[in-house]
């Protein structure tokens, strides 16, 4: 026997408990090698109220006119 005729063969997925059919351990088989793949799904980035935007405590500068202090006290 040659080394290229020998076949090793590990175990990567052992049924410990019942007899599941070929397309039960298919199934297991791409969910186990979905979650080995490294590959987070990319999820959109989740929108903003416009109560949470920082931005809104942050107000204009003030810019007084000619009278600006006198019209503030006058009822509108």
């Amino acid at each position: 026997m040659s080394a290229g005729d020998e076949q090793v063969q590990t175990e990567s997925l052992r049924v410990v408990r019942g007899n599941p059919d070929d397309a039960e351990l298919a199934a297991l088989t791409v969910v186990l090698a979905g979650l080995g793949s490294g590959e987070e799904p990319q999820a959109e980035p989740p929108v903003r109220s416009r109560w949470a935007d920082r931005a809104a405590l942050v107000r204009a500068p003030l810019r007084p006119g000619q009278g600006a202090w006198r019209a503030s006290a006058l009822p509108r």
